[in-house]
């Protein structure tokens, strides 16, 4: 693994371990309720609940990680899965499985595997989150909470300039009205599992707790667009904003977001540089590649190429920050219902990144094409065009962010290197 150069990398990493042994011991002595859940769920009705949640996408780049995927997925393949599914969506229920085969579920899952939930809860964005989730809820015994996806009707130009404070008409009323109407069902089932009545004073505290989150983050964005090299490598960034961003708004959340944005503020003051020779300045476009997270620093000593950009940095001040929260919950259906349009598809997404990449002084981007991931690869190819026509050379990456079977890291890497070397 490369190297951390952030203290507030090491501290992430160990809070969000200690953070799930605690969840295992409060599920485990206390019958405590928590949910597994999407990562495009709105978090803060459960964190409002006090339901932990544990996103389906986190504990697959954990399981990715621990080099325990193609395991778990040639188990899921044997017992009849197809081989086309959405390796990021269904990696977790393949652990499942593969662990209640094994007989023994907690030998080889990380930091000794998923507890029961007391619920599952998913946005229906494409065709296969409903089923994985239903046979996931049927193999653990919890019931599966769905929410649609109201799509849009308008898609008016540069949507981050209207996202913080004119959402109420960017996000449409027939969408947020629909949504509303999903969260207080879901909002139903929380009150139901934990006896507890909903407080939406304190949805408000945690949005307004968000914001001040994400305004943090904001800072380091702009510290790495203006600083002369990159102050943070890119998976430095990823390991710090998402620590934080599965627990949005909670203070230990808030308080990590200052303390990373300090951390980097005084490098920058310092004049120092996750990598001293930077000369090519790199973006990834894309879910992490997480069963692989050398890749990012591989072409730093040859090549001075660094990856400085990624959409889990620079996506949180521009999808997250509302103002306006008179009414909290329909602020929290303007920032849901849009994930896909602003991350993936034509023309938000291809627009924004365009965007970023000239703050961010982008030279060559590489763009994830992952398999069997429809709506993270829906736009890829007018991410590229759009790419290409600001003048930004770009290469397809095809690979998948979590199963590292057909991944050959010396091969990629030298396509990579020749591709440096071409621009």
């Amino acid at each position: 693994m490369a190297e951390k150069q952030l203290e507030c990398t090491v501290r992430a990493a160990a809070y969000q371990k200690a953070w799930f042994a605690e969840l295992r011991e409060d599920v485990f002595e206390k019958q405590k309720p928590y949910a597994i859940v999407q990562a495009d769920m709105p978090l803060e009705l459960f964190h409002a609940m006090d339901v932990p949640v544990v996103s389906n996408q986190w504990w697959a780049a954990m399981v990715s990680a621990k080099r325990l995927a193609p395991y778990y997925l040639d188990n899921l393949n044997a017992l009849g899965y197809h081989d086309g599914l959405c390796r990021y969506c269904s990696l977790s229920l393949a652990s499942t499985l593969a662990s209640t085969l094994a007989g023994n579920p907690t030998q080889a899952a990380p930091w000794g595997g998923l507890p029961k939930p007391a619920l599952l809860s998913a946005r229906l964005t494409c065709d296969c989150i409903q089923r994985v989730f239903e046979i996931w809820a049927a193999k653990l015994g919890a019931p599966f909470v769905p929410l649609d996806a109201p799509g849009a009707s308008e898609l008016p130009p540069r949507w981050w300039e209207l996202s913080r404070h004119r959402w109420s008409e960017l996000f449409e009323s027939h969408r947020l009205d629909f949504m509303v109407a999903q969260f207080h069902s879901l909002i139903g089932t929380l009150e139901r599992i934990t006896g507890s009545t909903f407080n939406f004073e304190r949805l408000r505290t945690l949005m307004e707790g968000v914001n001040q989150q994400e305004l943090y983050f904001e800072e380091v964005r702009e510290m790495i667009c203006k600083a002369p090299k990159a102050p943070v490598r890119m998976h430095e960034q990823v390991s710090n904003v998402m620590a934080a961003q599965w627990l949005r708004g909670s203070d230990w959340a808030i308080a990590h977001a200052r303390a990373f944005r300090d951390e980097v503020k005084k490098r920058v003051d310092a004049g120092v540089a996750a990598c001293p020779s930077e000369r090519v300045r790199l973006m990834w476009v894309g879910a992490g590649l997480w069963h692989d997270t050398d890749f990012y620093t591989a072409f730093e000593e040859r090549y001075g190429a660094v990856f400085v950009w990624s959409m889990y940095l620079a996506f949180g001040p521009d999808g997250y920050i509302r103002y306006g929260l008179d009414d909290p919950l329909r602020a929290l259906a303007s920032r849901t219902v849009s994930f896909n349009e602003q991350l993936h598809n034509p023309p938000w997404a291809n627009e924004w990144i365009v965007e970023q990449a000239k703050a961010h002084r982008i030279d060559a981007a590489l763009v994830l094409e992952p398999l069997g991931t429809r709506p993270s690869a829906t736009g890829n190819l007018f991410i590229e065009r759009a790419l290409e026509a600001a003048g930004v050379p770009v290469l397809p990456i095809a690979a998948d962010m979590v199963d590292a079977r057909g991944w050959n890291g010396l091969e990629m890497r030298q396509k990579v290197g020749h591709f440096l070397e071409r621009i």
